[in-house]
């Protein structure tokens, strides 16, 4: 009996060599099979299955209440520029940050999000007729945070669709709730990433007040921008913990007090800690404007983006100036935060237990935003025949290398120090180091070197990691530098397939891999995920078969040859 068993174990390990899938056997073999058993019959591939894509939301992602934002308004004697962004910023709280929140009226006062003394603006000590005393209030605050009172993390900032790292902000001293209304879960338009660029003049006396409203230690280190070591009255003014002062604790408050005495483009962040706290996004661009009569600057720039209100010195040579902040996020430190509300866990995780050395990051930003919100508000819209001005910061643990299509522009400063003219390279990719900043010239006279003509010209990181968002393309800093000939009337860049080729990247589903890459431009769906085959071939029944067979038979031979020892 025990022969005949292993006659069928035999029979059946035939079977299966003959009836095996292909797509199982190594490649090497593959070649021997067909060989010895000839090609195995056609088999007509599976159907894709249709993805499931939601429709855009206009409403959402370009809000209805918003659209008046957008043109050009004067408010209070203030020039607010035009808009067009899906997300403009608020006109009066632009006017607001020009003329201070004490020198405007409270009908404008209201229509803002900011509190009496965000930016207060006094004495113009050299009769220039410009206020010469400037006072600028940030607070710290927690994004995506943990809730002891609900699974959702609170207040919420989405990067991109779905994703939500955990984060800390510098924000301009507000009013009212951190959220949108007492119902939502979302932040209002203040508290985001990236902390405000902050507006000065040369010359000015700049007291920058940090309101330390979150539960950890926190400071500010103005990098790049001259500062007294100490204040007039002894106390620390470099923001470097031990060294220079004591971090500021929770509830407590710290003036720093400086005149910036050179123009350029710089940096501000916290230095506690800070292979953590800049990384969490306890940073935002200082700029500093030359000195001219008349000078009243846009102190707040929230979220970067255009400047609605560019001062007299770039006036004169611009037509248009935008900030661009680009930033790296690494998941396994941002999130956390996610874990505990008590301060002394979150501290112990984020100082201790986190290891910047397995830094990875998953998530690239441009503004504060990841691809397609970069599209909502970080466009560089331009017309033909003009010049730009581009500020560039990189505020992330990885180098930038920043390549415009279809434009090679000029660097005029670096580090907020101009660029000798002999020394000034025109090109199509720049690099910035961690914490660099780069002041840009666009000039788009069509000539075939400043510009190659009209268009929705790609704005992107080419170290490809760049681009994506969890490893998924397109993500990431991408953004656009569209001319106003392709808009669309929504204000979004127009593409070959209208809406219908960006919808998939506004579902969370894509960044999950969940959606095939090409599903807004395949209509055909060619591309999409083979559908798992229905039912089985008799081939695949067989090898089925034939491998249970094998084991039946065999483990029969076995018992049976147990039985003859006995």
């Amino acid at each position: 009996m025990k022969v005949g068993f292993l006659i069928a174990a035999l029979a059946c390990v035939g079977l299966g060599v003959y009836t095996v899938p292909t797509s199982i056997l190594p490649p090497s073999l593959v070649d021997d099979y067909f060989v010895t058993f000839g090609a195995q019959p056609y088999l007509e591939a599976p159907p894709a299955i249709d993805p499931e894509i939601a429709l855009i939301d206009m409403d959402a992602i370009c809000p209805a209440y918003l659209r008046p934002w957008k043109a050009a308004q004067q408010i209070e004697n203030v020039a607010v520029a035009a808009s067009p962004d899906w997300l403009p910023d608020n006109p009066w709280e632009v006017a607001a940050s020009v003329l201070g929140t004490n020198n405007v009226t409270p009908h404008t006062l209201m229509q803002t999000l900011f509190g009496k003394d965000t930016v207060e603006k006094f004495d113009d000590r050299d009769g220039d007729g410009d206020p010469d005393v400037i006072t600028i209030r940030l607070e710290v605050m927690e994004l995506n945070g943990r809730s002891p009172d609900m699974p959702d993390v609170i207040p919420q900032f989405e990067i991109a669709p779905g994703i939500t790292p955990g984060l800390w902000v510098f924000a301009p001293k507000g009013r009212g709730m951190t959220t949108v209304n007492f119902e939502s879960p979302v932040a209002n338009r203040l508290v985001r990433l990236p902390a405000p660029v902050l507006r000065v003049e040369q010359g000015d006396e700049i007291r920058l007040v940090l309101e330390n409203t979150h539960y950890l230690p926190h400071t500010i280190h103005l990098h790049g921008v001259a500062h007294p070591f100490e204040n007039a009255n002894g106390d620390g003014n470099d923001g470097v913990p031990i060294f220079s002062e004591q971090a500021t604790q929770p509830g407590d408050a710290k003036t720093y007090v400086f005149t910036p005495r050179k123009a350029g483009t710089a940096f501000y962040h916290c230095h506690v800690q800070p292979q953590s706290h800049i990384l969490m996004g306890l940073q935002g661009m200082l700029i500093v404007e030359e000195n001219r009569p008349n000078n009243w600057v846009q102190t707040l720039n929230i979220g970067g983006g255009r400047v609605r209100a560019p001062s007299k010195a770039v006036g004169a040579i611009y037509d248009r100036e935008y900030d661009l902040h680009y930033a790296d996020l690494d998941e396994d430190l941002n999130d956390r935060i996610k874990r505990y509300t008590d301060p002394r866990l979150v501290s112990r995780e984020i100082h201790r237990k986190y290891n910047i050395a397995e830094r990875t990051e998953e998530f690239h930003t441009l503004n504060g935003r990841s691809f397609p919100y970069t599209l909502q508000e970080s466009l560089v819209v331009v017309e033909p025949d003009e010049r730009i001005k581009l500020r560039v910061l990189n505020g992330g643990a990885s180098g930038v290398a920043l390549h415009l299509h279809g434009h090679k522009s000029t660097g005029t400063h670096q580090d907020g120090v101009p660029i000798a003219a002999e020394a000034r390279a025109q090109r199509d990719v720049f690099w910035l180091a961690s914490a660099q900043r780069l002041d840009l010239d666009l000039n788009t006279t069509n000539d075939g070197l400043n510009s190659y003509g009209p268009g929705a010209w790609l704005m992107h990181d080419h170290k490809e990691q760049g681009i994506t968002t969890a490893g998924m393309n397109p993500g990431g800093n991408i953004g656009v530098l569209v001319y106003g000939d392709y808009l669309d009337a929504h204000g979004l860049p127009k593409t070959v397939t209208g809406l219908d080729s960006i919808v998939p990247y506004f579902s969370p589903a894509y960044y999950r891999g969940e959606i095939p890459v090409f599903a807004g431009t395949d209509p055909d769906n060619r591309y999409g995920d083979p559908a798992r085959p229905r039912t089985w071939s008799l081939r695949s029944i067989l090898f089925a078969l034939s491998i249970l067979g094998m084991v039946v038979f065999l483990s029969l031979a076995q018992r049976a040859g147990r039985r003859g020892s006995l």
